[in-house]
Parts: C-alpha cells; sequence; structure tokens
C-alpha cells in the first residue's frame, strides 16, 4: 500500500488567451459535444459487457481457461490503454491530435464489434486489447484538444465536465449493457458501433490547433495548423510531470475504490439485493458528478486544492471503514465521490498547467497511463491488504490512513514552499 509519493512543484493555472480556433454558439456546443463524447469511449469499453459477462462465461465454459480469460474481456482494454497511451501520446505531437483521433475513432468501431463474429475466446481477447489501443488514442488525443482548444479557467471547467461525463456514461453504460444483454451476449457489442457516426462529425468539426509559437512564426496570411513533426528544441518537462503522474496513479485508486468494491462492501453488510446496489452505487456516482461541479465552479489553481480534496477522500474511507450498516457506508461512499470528483479533474488540470503545446500529447498519454495504471491495479492492492487486516472494509481503511498521509505531506511541502518564499531576499537586499 502506497504512503506517500513525490509531490509535484506547484503550477499556476494557465491564463494565457486561447486558441484562435476558438468559437462560440452551436458551433462551439458541437465542439464539446463531440469531445465529451469521445472521452466516454473508453468509459464504455470498461463497463457496457460487465453485465453480460456470467451468459458469456456459460457459452465458453468449455473453453480451457475461461475461467479467467472471460473476465480478461472486460479489463484487459484498461491494461492496453494503460500500457500504450504514453506511446499514444508521443504520436500525437508528431501526427496531430485530429489525424489520429479519427483513425482511433474508426478503428475502435472495428475491434469493438468483432466479437459479434469471432468464435474463439482467445481472439475476442486479442480484439479488446486491440480495443484498448484504440481507446488510449482517443483518450490522449481527446484530453490533448481541450488542453488546446482552451485556457485558464475555462480549461477547469471543462475538464471538470470530462470527469462528470465520464461517471455519469459509466452508469449509463452498465444500463444498456444489461439491457441489450438480455437479448444475448454478444449483442452489447453492437453498442461500439456509435464510434462511426462520430468520426464523420469529428472530421468536419473539429480543427487542428496550432502552437503559439507556429503561429508566431508563420507568415502572414497563414492558416493556423497544427504543426505535423514538429519537435521543441527543449527538454520535455520530465520532472515537473512525474510528481503529477505518480500523485495521479495512486489517486486513481482513490477514484476507483467505490466504484470497484461498493457491491462487494454491501454483500459483507448482508445486502444481497441487486436494485438496492444498483441506487447505492448510482447514489455515489452522483457524488462524483457534484464534486466535479464543485471543483469548476471553484475557479481556483488546483495544486492548493489538492491536500484538502485527498483530505475529504479520507474521511469519507474512514467512515466506510467504520461502518456498520448499509446507510452509514452509503454516507461514507458520498463523502469519498464528492472528493474524487475533485480530484480528478485537479489532477488533470495540474498536468496541463506543466504543459506546451509541443508537449502536450506526450505529457496527456503519461498521465492517461497513471490514471488507467492506478485503476487497473486498484482491486489488486486491496486484494492484497484484504488479508492483513481481516475484511474488504479494512483494506478500505488502510486506503483512507494512505491518502491522509499524502495529503498531509502535500500541506507540509506547501507550507514549506510558501515560508521558502517569504524569506527569499528581495531585489534591492541584494544589490
Amino acid at each position: 500500500m502506497p504512503g506517500t509519493v513525490p509531490t509535484p512543484p506547484p503550477a499556476p493555472v494557465d491564463d494565457t488567451a486561447p486558441s484562435p480556433v476558438a468559437v462560440s454558439g452551436p458551433a462551439h456546443l458541437l465542439r464539446v459535444t463531440l469531445l465529451m463524447a469521445g472521452s466516454c469511449l473508453p468509459i464504455l469499453g470498461a463497463v457496457l459487457i460487465a453485465p453480460v459477462l456470467p451468459k458469456m462465461q456459460d457459452s465458453f465454459d468449455s473453453a480451457p481457461g475461461a475461467k479467467a480469460l472471460v473476465p480478461l474481456a472486460l479489463t484487459v482494454p484498461a491494461l492496453s490503454l494503460a500500457l500504450l497511451a504514453p506511446f499514444a501520446g508521443a504520436i500525437v505531437d508528431r501526427l496531430g491530435r485530429k489525424r489520429l483521433l479519427l483513425v482511433a475513432t474508426v478503428l475502435y468501431a472495428a475491434f469493438g464489434t468483432a466479437p459479434l463474429w469471432l468464435d474463439s475466446l482467445g481472439a475476442i481477447i486479442a480484439s479488446r486489447a486491440l480495443v484498448g489501443v484504440t481507446e488510449a488514442a482517443i483518450m490522449t488525443c481527446c484530453t490533448t484538444l481541450i488542453g488546446d482548444y482552451y485556457s485558464g479557467h475555462q480549461r477547469v471547467k471543462y475538464l471538470a465536465l470530462q470527469t462528470m461525463c465520464a461517471s455519469a456514461s459509466a452508469t449509463v453504460f452498465f444500463v444498456l449493457g444489461g439491457a441489450v444483454g438480455a437479448a444475448g451476449w454478444r449483442m452489447p457489442f453492437w453498442v461500439y458501433a456509435i464510434s462511426l457516426a462520430l468520426a464523420p462529425l469529428m472530421a468536419a468539426t473539429l480543427p487542428d490547433p496550432a502552437s503559439r509559437a507556429a503561429r508566431d512564426e508563420a507568415p502572414a496570411g497563414t492558416p493556423a495548423e497544427a504543426p505535423v513533426g514538429a519537435e521543441a528544441h527543449r527538454a520535455f518537462p520530465w520532472r515537473q510531470l512525474a510528481g503529477v503522474c505518480a500523485l495521479t496513479f495512486f489517486g486513481a485508486m482513490v477514484f476507483y475504490t467505490v466504484p470497484v468494491e461498493m457491491a462487494y462492501l454491501l454483500d459483507d453488510l448482508g445486502v444481497a439485493n441487486s436494485g438496492v446496489i444498483g441506487l447505492a452505487t448510482a447514489i455515489a456516482s452522483a457524488a462524483t458528478v457534484a464534486g466535479a461541479v464543485t471543483f469548476a465552479r471553484l475557479k481556483r489553481s488546483p495544486d492548493p486544492m489538492l491536500p484538502a480534496v485527498l483530505a475529504v477522500c479520507a474521511a469519507g474511507f474512514g467512515v466506510m471503514y467504520l461502518a456498520g450498516d448499509a446507510p452509514l457506508l452509503v454516507v461514507g461512499a458520498v463523502i469519498n465521490c464528492l472528493g474524487t470528483g475533485m480530484l480528478l479533474p485537479a489532477l488533470l488540470t495540474s498536468a496541463m498547467s506543466r504543459l506546451a503545446f509541443e508537449d502536450r500529447g506526450r505529457g496527456t498519454g503519461l498521465w492517461t497511463a497513471a490514471f488507467f495504471g492506478g485503476e487497473f491495479v486498484c482491486p489488486l492492492v486491496l486484494l492484497a491488504v484484504e488479508p492483513a487486516v481481516g475484511s474488504l472494509a479494512g483494506a478500505v481503511g488502510v486506503l483512507g490512513l494512505a491518502a491522509a498521509i499524502v495529503a498531509a505531506g502535500l500541506w507540509a511541502a506547501a507550507r514549506r514552499r510558501a515560508d521558502a518564499a517569504d524569506v527569499r531576499p528581495l531585489p534591492e537586499q541584494l544589490a
């Protein structure tokens, strides 16, 4: 169980002027809608087929290793996404955001619908891994474009909206997968074809943004286009981003604990009714959305907020650990999810504020890898801790303690930086 992570150095929110590709009115609404829809595609891949896994298990019951391989069909896209997002980010910076997004969106439909006609469980797992490859590109491109199109508090607003849409879509896709899956375990895979409707709209609506440096150096009258294969003649900000990515890896475990473990925690308290479990999960999901809305409305730099946000997450875990009945467990989950709803956009905005245009794709890819890597290991970490503490609730309590320690470390580091700034001599004192 992680205790502390490297503390990221402070970075102000980028308040520079937005890209000249900014628009207003219906065109702006369509652009935002497409970016949010694209950001939800990896969430669709993560939860859509969860309700039909038992039927899929029955269908491949005679296949060797089916007991382990069928659940892998659900989780392998997240693993692929975590492993490949940094490479997707590098390709984004070399080839351009829009080009990679369009290709990945079309391939997402091809690989996502492949299980409709595949009969081999191994081939289905392979197609799911390829879905994760396209998800890595789509998520990296959409997040990078949000950073390109918007700046300052407008960027904070849309990154928070991205969190809200992802959280709400998880519940929608879970219900959709269950409803469509009533007709057979293959049926939910048709939903992946929705990306074919998004691709032409993205091609017509989303422009290629250009860096400020490229715009300034271009001759008068030259249209602003994304530089293809442009390389900045400076080092990538590894050190500045390392702390944010390490904190994001830990934050992802905090973020995914309630969605992944809520049903098991309720079952340990004697709640077996699937309707009650679904309602409790929906309430927690709504709290995540409320947290993201709160973060967007605060209009503050993200770094100073991180200690308080992590402290809220830790408090929620503490209540869940102490809960002796379902209502109190839900209260703890709501407190935790209010915190995680603020945590994700705070971490993402913090990372974005450290990245120049030429580095934004690679940096976003690294951040995405850290986040989905934390998502993948979350249940494994809790499973490893559970035997040592005697219960899943105890493991959640340990994660809450770790979150409190990280929050205290971030707060202490911020205080040290503030004290150092106060004692720094003024220029006239050095003269």
